[in-house]
């Protein structure tokens, strides 16, 4: 499979970002905000949905990097920045609209943590950065987790 790159530019583009990295891994050190730069860049290390939905589906992960331009604010929920070695899932982007190009961006860990971004505008980009490796099991939807009941 091709390393992806996307540029997203409006809610309908980070859709597509946001499908490709869902269940995605953070570690809370690859998270770096920049506020001179008016920017926020994420390592991730990503599920690869491509490859487990082939012919012959194989478990991967590819390290990438998602960086988010035009950013005013960084807020952090539950995201507690000296835990540098903790790991979160990202489970979806959100984007809504404020004022006509600006909004509020968020990222949204299972659990509970979330990153909440104001952005003058949607100004996205989701990169490969590197080769894949293979990984012991596939994210779990919880529609298909086991009845903890039974």
């Amino acid at each position: 499979m091709e390393p992806l790159k996307f540029v997203a530019l409006d809610a309908d583009d980070l859709e597509v970002v946001s499908t490709h990295l869902q269940d995605a891994e953070v570690k809370v050190a690859d998270v770096h905000w920049r506020p001179q730069e008016k920017r926020l860049v994420v390592g991730v290390d990503r599920f690869d949905w491509q490859a487990w939905i082939a012919t012959s589906p194989e478990m991967r992960r590819r390290r990438a990097a998602l960086r988010f331009d035009r950013v005013l604010s960084c807020k952090c929920k539950h995201v507690e920045p000296i835990a540098k070695d903790k790991v979160l899932n990202l489970l979806d982007i959100e984007f809504e609209l404020t004022d006509t190009p600006a909004g509020i961006v968020t990222l949204v860990f299972s659990g509970g943590p979330a990153l909440r971004l104001e952005v003058e505008c949607l100004e996205v980009e989701l990169v490969d950065l590197g080769p894949t490796r293979v990984t012991e099991a596939h994210p779990m939807n919880p529609a298909e987790a086991p009845d903890a009941r039974r």
